[in-house]
């Protein structure tokens, strides 16, 4: 089973996202990860094949949030950062609508992503 995956984290958020990615191999290994432009060349930096869009504020988020609409992908993460102003914070916002909209998972801290990702394992040993 191929599942596809965005990968989208602040600035502030990176790091984490790095060592989300770097513990969940296993998982990662059966998808096909899309992420956002900056996120994206860590990603790749870590040796995964990433889709890489264009950065958040440059129009990203929003670039994720079409693939959601039609149906391209079967979950979101994204590390926001709740603690710092993002200029494309509509963005954000419309992205997180359009997961709710089209019934798509979307983990927004790394409790969050470890708990999907645990089902996810799940069905991979059956």
């Amino acid at each position: 089973m191929k599942i596809n995956i965005a990968l989208i984290a602040h600035d502030g958020k990176k790091a984490e996202m790095v060592s989300f990615i770097l513990q969940h191999k296993k998982v990662l290994n059966h998808a096909t990860l899309y992420a956002t432009g900056t996120t994206g060349s860590h990603i790749e930096n870590e040796g995964f094949k990433v889709e890489k869009l264009l950065s958040g504020p440059l129009g990203g988020d929003a670039q994720i949030a079409s693939l959601v609409a039609t149906k391209a992908l079967d979950l979101v993460i994204f590390f926001r950062d709740p603690l710092d102003k993002h200029p494309h914070e509509p963005d954000v916002q419309m992205l997180m609508r359009q997961c709710d909209v089209h019934n798509v998972p979307l983990a927004t801290n790394p409790k969050s992503a470890f708990y999907i990702f645990k089902g996810i394992e799940s069905v991979f040993e059956e």
